[in-house]
């Protein structure tokens, strides 16, 4: 119950807002909401031992021996998980290999380089170093030889 204004003209009348949707029969019922919005997808599941053997694999080609550990044990942990891990088993096969090609050339280069030196040392002491010694078909100055 509302007063009526002091001036005694009456309130304007009540107009109802208009309807919208409206159908041949009037008014439209209302529609259902809409569906939800896509939600992210949960994060994926966990794999373990993957980002260790992605590491594995990058030192696999500088750090041999350190790769090869944490290959094996990125590769063990993904198994125990009931996955594969493909960048733990190539990490392993890489410094594998890479470590047996490094003692390949080792004995292959190294060993004949240390070897020609002792002969050197041998063939510069049996002339006091001086003068020229040949080893191996090179000459040598026995002048320039450390004792």
């Amino acid at each position: 119950m509302s007063t009526p204004p002091p001036d005694g003209s009456q309130p304007p009348a009540y107009n109802p807002p208009p309807t919208y949707n409206q159908g041949p029969s009037g008014p439209a019922p209302y529609s259902a909401a809409p569906p939800p919005a896509p939600q992210y997808g949960s994060a994926p599941p966990a794999q373990p031992g993957r980002t260790l053997g992605i590491v594995a694999f990058i030192l696999s080609f500088f750090v041999q021996l350190i790769a090869l550990i944490l290959g094996i044990v990125a590769l063990v942990q993904s198994r125990r998980a009931g996955q594969k891990n493909g960048w733990a088993l190539a990490a392993i096969i890489i410094s594998a290999v890479l470590m047996v090609l490094g003692i390949i050339l080792f004995f292959a280069v190294v060993i004949p380089l240390l070897t020609f030196s002792g002969e050197v040392l041998q063939a510069c002491q049996a002339v006091d170093f001086s003068g020229t010694v040949e080893v191996r078909g090179l000459p040598v100055d026995c002048s320039t030889v450390s004792r």
